[in-house]
């Protein structure tokens, strides 16, 4: 559900002001209305600046941690100022520059050495000699089917190499003499095989260096960068909090607009009125984008990302997290179509939540349940880790009692045009609250006519036959809900003007509802498909082992099921999510006439 808010004016003398916010931070419970984006404050722009910074450094340091030899064990925070933060910073930034550096000289380094091992064993000391004594050493190459011979004759060539079709060769000359010759000068490094040895090895003492110097950062200054970074963010809401305010009085008078949670609001206002501030409440305006705060109940809960990945709604809609829940559910469990990997998820997210943090361990809890809508759809369609239990002889008893592919297939259409009815009856609902009674009368309508067609005429197709007098019952329903759709669906217009609405209305409800209706196959075809691979990953198992003995074919077998089981649980699970959320974002809340828009309650209060 969305938390019902409360609009406030503040209204403080200048000299009160900063004491005033100080104790509006501390009560941590007023979101301030923004009069003007904080990205054209310059700086509240430098302040996100440093925070990136941060972040990105943050980041590092974590990785750095993960990857180090043993466990570390990071020291508390410092209580730092904003000047030896900064000084922080610019320290690990340039030791991270510094093993950027490092790492391509070295990288540089090797191909210079792999590069020399062409040339063989010399000494640029021979070298210098040589020019020394009036004698010029020059480095070629060519394709070797075009080095000439005749070049040792004319030019002292020597050749050196052949590798990979490319010849490598020096000529002595006197110095000065032209050399002219069908081939490239090569450029050769600074130094020589020895010379490049010992600097590629001071270079990789270098990085380790480096790289200590930033695990002792990691260790030490993570916690404190953290710190920093919520000393940053109260610094940025306090002169955020100063932008949104409007001065009155020549500037004697600070006027602030915010938000408070209403079940919070009695409690503000006599902090505040214990101190004297005055304060004003104010009447929510149409055109106020209120905050959004959602409060669920523990399963719902869960599948509030889900909600904020699309939008989060807006003040004036109805909360879809705990309206869609049980669909996504089941719908993840028909795509991932088998009990044993349902199992299999339950097991792993259950020994994952005592590893990982707090902050993991609610998506966590979604998986348990996901999984153990996998189990529950995997036990009805019978299959378990791809084997088809209606195939198993000790359970021929009750091969009848398991859900066939074409039961499941109408499953897929009974429970998508159950979801659609639904959200229309969502969108007639939120017509009530926004526009009035009269103005859902329609779209109620519409509902209690599909639900009544759907009823007569789908339940026959299923076998289910219904007396002769609920199905006039339900024709009466469809036949007056359609009048009503059709002469009443625009309140205090001409009727006949409401009768062409009706017939656009009609054509676009029996498109759209087809269409949408079977966009929900997609379920039975994808559950279906897992079940079907991990069924030809055993029989895969079984075929390509015939003939092996026990013990090889118990160790073949086991690596095909293990590599083919593992893929296909990755697959399963993208399409189990991805498709159940284009059910979500698509149909149901097209049909539920979604609005969203709506952005997410953040107190004035001290950072963390």
């Amino acid at each position: 559900m969305i938390v019902k808010m409360s609009k406030y004016a503040f209204m403080v003398y200048h000299k009160d002001y900063q004491t005033f916010l100080l104790r509006l931070r501390e009560l941590g419970v007023v979101h301030i209305r923004e009069t003007q984006p904080a990205i054209e404050d310059e700086t509240l722009q430098a302040i996100m600046a440093e925070r990136k910074r941060i972040a990105s450094l943050v980041r590092l340091l974590t990785s750095v941690n993960k990857n180090a030899p043993a466990p570390v064990s990071l020291a508390p925070a410092r209580q730092i100022t904003e000047e030896e933060g900064a000084a922080l910073l610019q320290t690990i930034e340039e030791l991270q520059e510094r093993k950027a550096r490092l790492l391509q000289t070295s990288v540089s380094e090797e191909k210079d050495l792999e590069y020399l091992e062409l040339w063989g064993d010399f000494t640029y000391d021979n070298i210098y000699a040589l020019q020394k004594a009036g004698y010029e050493i020059n480095f070629f190459t060519c394709p070797t089917a075009k080095y000439e011979p005749v070049w040792g004759e004319q030019y002292n060539a020597f050749l050196v190499n052949c590798f990979q079709s490319v010849s490598y060769f020096v000529t002595v000359t006197k110095t000065g003499t032209p050399i002219e010759i069908d081939a490239e000068r090569a450029k050769m490094p600074k130094q020589d095989a020895k010379q490049l040895a010992v600097t590629h090895r001071q270079t990789l003492e270098a990085i380790k260096q480096t790289e200590a110097e930033l695990q002792k950062h990691a260790a030490d200054d993570l916690q404190t960068l953290n710190y920093l970074d919520c000393l940053l963010q109260d610094k940025f809401n306090m002169k955020n909090a100063y932008v949104q305010t409007n001065h009155l009085a020549e500037d004697k008078l600070m006027l602030l607009e915010g938000w408070v949670p209403t079940e919070n609001a009695e409690a503000m206002e006599e902090a505040l009125d214990k101190e004297g501030y005055y304060f004003s409440p104010l009447p929510i305006e149409s055109d106020d984008n209120v905050p959004i705060k959602l409060r669920n109940n523990a399963f719902a809960r869960l599948y509030e990302p889900i909600t904020k990945m699309f939008s989060l709604p807006n003040y004036g809609e109805i909360d879809p997290t705990p309206l869609f829940a049980p669909f996504f559910m089941l719908f993840f469990g028909l795509c991932f179509g088998d009990g044993g990997y349902g199992l299999l998820v339950i097991l792993v997210c259950t020994y994952l939540k005592r590893k990982m943090s707090a902050d993991v361990r609610p998506y966590l809890s979604l998986f348990q349940y996901l999984g153990l809508a996998a189990v529950l759809v995997g036990l009805c369609t019978g299959s378990v880790f791809g084997i088809a239990l209606a195939s198993v002889p000790a359970l021929e008893k009750v091969k009848d009692y398991f859900v066939s592919s074409d039961n499941l297939m109408s499953f897929s259409i009974i429970i998508g045009l159950v979801q659609i009815i639904f959200g229309k009856a969502v969108a007639a609902y939120k017509t009530k609250m926004q526009k009035g009674t009269k103005y859902s009368i329609a779209p109620f309508a519409w509902v209690f006519a599909i639900t009544a067609l759907a009823l007569a005429f789908g339940l026959p197709f299923l076998n289910v036959q219904l007396p002769q007098i609920v199905t006039t019952v339900c024709f009466g329903i469809a036949g007056l809900g359609i009048l009503v759709a059709f002469f009443y669906n625009s309140p205090g217009k001409n009727i006949f003007l409401n009768f062409g609405t009706g017939l656009w209305n009609t054509y676009n409800m029996a498109s759209g509802l087809l269409g949408d209706t079977l966009s929900y196959i997609r379920l039975f075809a994808i559950g279906l498909t897992g079940s079907i691979l991990g069924g030809v990953f055993n029989t895969l198992a079984i075929s390509m082992t015939d003939g092996m003995n026990i013990v090889l074919r118990i160790i073949v077998a086991g690596l095909i099921l293990l590599a083919g089981h593992s893929i296909n649980i990755g697959l399963c699970t993208i399409s189990s999510l991805v498709h159940p959320l284009r059910l979500i974002f698509v149909e149901y809340y097209k049909n539920s006439e979604f609005e969203g828009g709506g952005k997410p309650y953040t107190p004035f209060k001290k950072a963390a």
